[in-house]
């Protein structure tokens, strides 16, 4: 039987290497998790992005937000009083991160109690990113949630 030397070692050491490699590439295959863009349209979307950064600066100095609760019947977005929102242009989006199919996307308009219902039976236990958009006055604003549904 031959001595162990330092070559042997190397060698061994390159080989356990290269296994450890392949066993990562074929036991741990990436992609295993249904990970999607958040839109089929991001590049043409990010050209836009300016706007969004604006419409958010400028909810971000309202001093009252909108605000969003949640009960049995769904979420029920509910807007400030003393801003007008009647001929407000209501948008919003329930972005799920890990099932597009899931999203919810809609246009709205506000009761007499300034607020909306996104119903319960359209919403699936999970994550979600409640993106709100909305006009007045030829004015854009938006807000991001994030939102639990239990």
């Amino acid at each position: 039987m031959k001595n162990f030397t330092w070559g042997h070692g190397i060698i061994l050491a390159l080989g356990s290497f290269i296994v450890f490699i392949l066993s990562m590439l074929f036991l741990f295959p990436n992609g295993q998790k249904n990970s999607e863009m958040v839109t089929d349209k991001y590049y043409e979307e990010e050209l836009e992005y300016q706007s969004v950064i604006d419409a958010k600066k400028r909810a971000d100095t309202i001093k009252e937000k909108p605000a969003f609760s949640q009960n049995a019947e769904g979420i029920r977005m509910t807007f400030p009083k003393n801003i007008n929102n009647t001929n407000a242009d209501i948008k919003f989006v329930l972005n799920r991160s890990d099932d597009q199919n899931l999203d919810v996307k809609r246009s709205e308009k506000l009761d007499a109690n300034q607020s909306f219902l996104i119903p319960s039976k359209v919403l699936v236990k999970g994550n979600y990113t409640l993106r709100l958009m909305w006009t007045t006055n030829k004015t854009d604003y938006r807000l991001d949630y994030d939102v639990i549904w239990k």
